[in-house]
This record gives C-alpha cells, structure tokens and sequence, in this order.
C-alpha cells in the first residue's frame, strides 16, 4: 500500500469520526432542548409557572406514604397521599416559596381549589389526594375551603404551581 493511500484512509477515518462526534453532539442537544416531558394517557400535568414539568398517574403514588384522617362532616376515613409529597417528587423544593400558589383543578367537574404552598406543606392540614371509588383523585382536606364533600376537587385533572 503506497504512502498516499494510508493518507487518504487516515483522512476518510478522521472526516468519519468528526461527523459521528458531531452527530452525537447535535443528538444531544436536540434531546436536552425538549422544552417539555411527554406525558403518558391519562397523567395529570404539573406545570410551575406555565411550564410543563412533570405527569403522574394514581399508580404513580403507590410508592409514597399513605395518610389517612377523619372527615368531621361525615366521620368517613380518607386515605390517601398527601399533595405536598406528590409535588416533591417531581418539583425541588428550593422552587417553592411558602406563598407560591398551588391550583388543582378537575375539567370535568369545571371545579379548582387553590392553596398556598404553607397550607400544602403543613402536615396538619391533610391536604391530599384520595382515590374515588372510580378510580380517580380527589384534592380533600381539612382546611375550611376544603372539608366539606361540596368543596372537594373530585377527579383531579391538573396541578398548577406558581411563583410570587
């Protein structure tokens, strides 16, 4: 094989590497660039301050610790997972400020509650999700705007988070 056949191999090499280091980087970019997670059928989005963060399905919850209180309307247990862990596992805490406002809403019912991030953060508010006998989420608690039945958020659908 003559010197200039080596050079050229050599140089066809080193244009294959560049472009393959090249591709790789643009794959990259192009990946960390989602402005937003896809979220799977059903999930509910999070979004803090307009933006998308995070989805989650009830299944979702299993891995967090349940909680339970008794309503003192109607003296029935709810169990569920508390809306502070749920928020915590998918949005850092150094992002949340005690009156950053916290909305979950149900499209289907047209109903909303909205908390500040100090009332879903204490544990002694209950503020939580449990599971309706269909399946999907109620938004309960103890706190006056949420401790009635009337007042309950069933079948939650979204959670909204935003900054002061």
């Amino acid at each position: 094989m003559s010197q200039r056949t080596r050079i050229i191999i050599a140089l066809a090499l080193l244009i294959v590497l560049v472009a393959a280091v090249l591709g790789a980087e643009a794959l990259r970019r192009a990946a960390a660039g989602r402005a937003e997670p896809e979220l799977a059928p059903g999930s509910i989005p999070i979004t803090l301050d307009g933006k998308l963060v995070a989805g989650f399905v009830p299944a979702d919850l299993e891995r967090l610790t349940k909680v339970s209180f008794v309503e003192p309307v109607e003296g029935k247990t709810q169990d569920g997972w508390l809306l502070r862990d749920v928020i915590l596992v998918y949005v850092d805490a150094s992002k949340l400020k005690a009156d950053s406002s916290i909305s979950v809403s149900s499209s289907s019912r047209d109903k909303s509650a909205t908390l500040t991030w100090s009332e879903v953060d204490n544990p002694a508010t209950w503020v939580m999700f449990d599971l309706s006998n269909r399946g999907t989420l109620k938004l309960v608690s103890v706190l006056e705007q949420l401790d009635t039945r009337d007042e309950w958020v069933q079948d939650a659908d979204r959670i909204e988070i935003s900054s002061p």
